[in-house]
């Protein structure tokens, strides 16, 4: 059974067998194994969508036609084995590519080219992926916007900063990319471009090849369009098998308005309503859970650390190249933060990564936002990070689930928060809720 939650409108026939380019990455990678799709009419479908829809979408910042296709055919010929055998991936312009440029969304690297693969890109090639290309990122990874629309309405933003990363899943340019979160990169845009977002735990893959903007925050994740696909990117990357749902058995939920509730709008309240009301007439188990008033200071300790930290891994830019940084980053350095703010800020963080671990002895997962309402009309502004910093923060493994369309036609998903290191079980009962929550 398919498990596309929110597809671009008008654009699937139901009743007709997906394109390729459609195939979830479970999907791909089974018709792949099988010999009823080959890697080369994946990447061909792929790149022929790409060259449709990219004047409008804005997702890539480089690819390869030629080396895509070419990596394909190896993987067609035997060359190539392991699990995401010859499977298209997006790669997020932070992330370093021996073979493609990588500009980190700034002009001050133009051109550039690394020499080695990121930790993450080498582990995909390992597992036999196909690199198509590099997507588009915002500056640094914070909150200069890059070209990249909503693929739903060109008009409103895709979110940052792995704005490309989203789109290309939701229009069916890849059926996994890859994106990184320091405050809400993943989980936000997976929200407002409609498709399934991971952060895994903080830590669990390696940093190494990525642009640093926040090294106490700074965590890749990826884009897929079921939570399912989330087992395949866990093989490749981590070697893991995550078990099949039990059906008889549901989590128990802890709905989690957060300290910012009155920030939710309309459609991200109706969206956990859909999703609480779907979930309850199922038999799952879910209460309301209140945080400690010492939460409520989390947004702002978050803030603090990234600002200070990203001064810190910046300073080579600000140095050498300070009229080729936007001037939207540079008001982040104003004001400069203490070492004395910055240790509290940390102390806090450590306080309540502790706290946190209590309210997992009631439930299995929490429900929270996932950004405050649908995207933001226009293409300067990604959307507040004000429903994920706190859970970043907090180092915790979180995806978005697709839920239901809003006021404006555009999708808007729900969070699931899972406990520290618990990221096997997140995944395992939200693949049972995502399938709960389509029979709605």
């Amino acid at each position: 059974m398919r498990k596309t939650s929110f597809v671009i409108q008008n654009e699937r026939n139901k009743d007709m067998n997906p394109a390729c380019n459609e195939l979830s990455l479970s999907e791909a990678v089974h018709a792949i194994q099988d010999g009823s799709v080959t890697s080369e009419s994946l990447v061909q479908a792929c790149l022929d969508r790409i060259r449709e829809r990219e004047n409008s979408v804005g997702a890539w910042i480089h690819f390869d036609e030629e080396k895509a296709l070419e990596q394909a055919r190896k993987c067609d010929s035997g060359q190539v084995r392991g699990p995401l055998r010859g499977i298209p991936v997006g790669i997020k312009d932070i992330l370093d590519t021996c073979d493609m440029p990588t500009a980190y969304g700034s002009p001050i690297y133009e051109g550039h080219q690394p020499v080695v693969d990121s930790a993450c890109v080498a582990l995909l090639k390992d597992a036999g992926a196909v690199i198509l290309g590099k997507t588009v990122t915002t500056e640094f990874a914070w909150r200069k916007p890059g070209k990249t629309t909503n693929p739903h309405n060109p008009v409103y933003t895709p979110g940052g900063s792995s704005s490309g990363s989203a789109a290309a899943v939701a229009d069916f340019m890849a059926p996994l990319a890859i994106g990184s979160q320091t405050g809400g990169s993943v989980i936000r845009p997976a929200s407002f471009c409609g498709v399934v977002g991971y952060k895994p735990t903080f830590g669990q893959l390696s940093m190494a090849g990525v642009k640093p903007l926040s090294h106490s925050f700074d965590t890749l994740g990826c884009f897929v369009r079921s939570v399912e696909d989330l087992q395949w990117f866990r093989k490749a990357i981590w070697n893991v098998e995550v078990d099949s749902p039990d059906p008889k058995v549901l989590p128990k939920i802890g709905f989690c308005r957060t300290p910012d509730w009155e920030k939710a709008g309309s459609s991200t309240r109706k969206a956990l309503d859909t999703a609480r009301e779907s979930w309850s007439s199922q038999g799952v188990e879910i209460s309301e859970v209140q945080l400690p008033q010492k939460f409520s200071s989390l947004g702002k300790a978050h803030g603090c650390i990234m600002v200070y930290e990203a001064r810190q891994n910046l300073q080579h830019e600000l140095r050498n190249h300070e009229s080729l940084l936007s001037e939207r980053l540079k008001a982040y350095f104003e004001k400069p933060i203490s070492y004395s703010e910055y240790q509290e800020a940390l102390e806090n963080a450590m306080i309540c990564r502790f706290m946190i671990k209590e309210m997992f002895e009631s439930c299995d997962l929490l429900l929270a936002p996932s950004a405050p309402d649908e995207a933001p009309h226009g293409l300067d502004y990604t959307g507040d990070t004000v429903f994920n910093r706190m859970w970043t923060l907090l180092h915790l493994p979180t995806l978005t689930l697709p839920s239901i369309s809003g006021q404006n036609h555009l999708p808007v998903g729900v969070q699931l928060i899972g406990a520290h290191g618990a990221d096997d079980a997140l995944i395992r009962h939200s693949i049972r809720l995502e399938e709960l929550l389509n029979k709605k």
